[in-house]
C-alpha cells in the first residue's frame, strides 16, 4: 500500500520538514465513493467495499469533514469487508492524529469486526479514536464528549485583516479567562491571516476554539480560505514573508492543513500552555501586507 501522507505536523516529529502538512491526495480516475450524511452536527461517513480499497477515500473524507468543524465524525464501517490487514489499519488509525492534536472534535469508528476494533485499540494512534461495535454506540459516545467553545469571524482579504484577527482573538481569550494565551495566539493568527491574504486573496473565515474539559491547556486557531495552495514558506533573505511559518512552528504544539469540499483549505494551529515567550520571536509582519488582486 502506498504510504499515506500526514495531514498534521508536530514540532517534535523528527521526520517532518519545516511545514509538511498536506491533505490526503485525491485519486485520479474511478474512486470508491464514501457516502456522507449528518446526524445533528455529527458527520457520518459510510464507505462500502473492502477496507483496503476504500481506506484512502475514507481518510480524505475524514479530513473534509473535520474542515467543517463538526461536533464529531463517525466512520460507519458496517458495509465494509476484509479490513484486518496491518497496513490498512495503520492508514485508518492515522485519524487519531487529529484527535491527538485537538481532542475538541472526536473521531469514532463503528465496526462489527472484532479484529478491526482490537487492532485499532492496540495502535498508538488508533487508541485515540472512539471504537465501538455499532453506529448507535459510536454516535452516543461522540455526543457525550465535552463541547468546545468556538468563536468565528469573517474577514475580507484586506491589509486590515491581521489586525482585526488579533483583536477578536484577544477579546475572545479574555472572555474565556485565557489571557495568558493571547500574546502567542495573536502572533500565530497574524501570520496565518497574512499568509492567506497575500497568497490566497479570498474571503477568510477565522475561528478560535477552546475545550476546557477535554483539553484545558490548549487553544486552537483555524484560518479558512478558498485557495487549495498550501501556505508558503520562503527563505527570510528572499523577502518579507520568510519568517511567518517559523513563527507559527515556534508557538504551536501542532499545526497543519485540511482540504475543504469546495476546493479550499483550512490551516489550523494548536497552542498549548508551554508556548515560547513571544519576546524570543521576531515581531509579526502582520501590519505590512501589500494589496492583493
Amino acid at each position: 500500500m502506498v504510504q499515506h501522507p500526514r495531514s498534521a505536523r508536530r514540532p517534535d516529529d523528527p521526520d517532518d520538514g519545516p511545514f509538511v502538512a498536506r491533505p490526503a491526495p485525491r485519486r485520479k480516475g474511478r474512486v470508491t465513493p464514501v457516502r456522507t450524511r449528518t446526524e445533528g452536527q455529527v458527520v457520518v461517513l459510510e464507505p462500502a467495499g473492502p477496507l483496503g480499497k476504500v481506506v484512502d477515500e475514507l481518510t480524505l473524507a475524514i479530513q473534509l469533514a473535520l474542515a467543517e468543524g463538526p461536533r464529531g465524525v463517525v466512520c460507519d464501517l458496517s458495509a465494509v469487508s476484509e479490513g484486518g490487514e496491518p497496513g490498512v489499519i495503520d492508514v485508518l488509525a492515522e485519524a487519531g492524529r487529529h484527535v491527538r492534536d485537538w481532542p475538541g472534535i472526536p473521531v469514532a469508528v463503528a465496526c462489527a469486526d472484532p479484529r478491526v476494533r482490537e487492532a485499532l485499540r492496540d495502535h498508538p494512534l488508533g487508541e485515540l479514536l472512539i471504537v465501538t461495535a455499532t453506529m448507535t454506540a459510536a454516535l452516543s459516545a461522540v455526543l457525550e464528549t465535552p463541547l468546545p467553545l468556538v468563536e468565528w469571524l469573517r474577514l475580507a482579504p484586506h491589509p486590515t485583516a491581521p489586525r482585526a484577527s488579533r483583536d477578536v482573538v484577544t477579546r475572545t481569550l479574555q472572555a474565556w479567562g485565557l489571557d495568558a494565551f493571547a500574546p502567542a495566539a495573536c502572533l500565530v493568527v497574524s501570520e496565518l491571516v497574512t499568509n492567506s491574504t497575500v497568497h490566497a486573496g479570498t474571503d477568510i473565515a477565522l475561528s478560535v476554539a477552546s475545550c476546557p474539559k477535554a483539553c484545558p491547556e490548549a487553544v486552537r486557531l483555524t484560518v479558512r480560505d478558498n485557495s487549495a495552495d498550501l501556505p508558503q514558506r520562503q527563505d527570510a533573505a528572499l523577502g518579507l514573508h520568510g519568517r511567518g511559518l517559523i513563527i507559527v512552528a515556534g508557538f504551536c504544539r501542532a499545526f497543519g492543513v485540511l482540504p475543504t469540499a469546495q476546493g479550499g483549505k483550512v490551516v489550523w494551529a494548536v497552542i498549548d500552555a508551554a508556548a515560547a515567550n513571544p519576546k524570543d520571536v521576531p515581531p509579526s509582519r502582520a501590519d505590512v501586507v501589500p494589496s492583493h488582486r
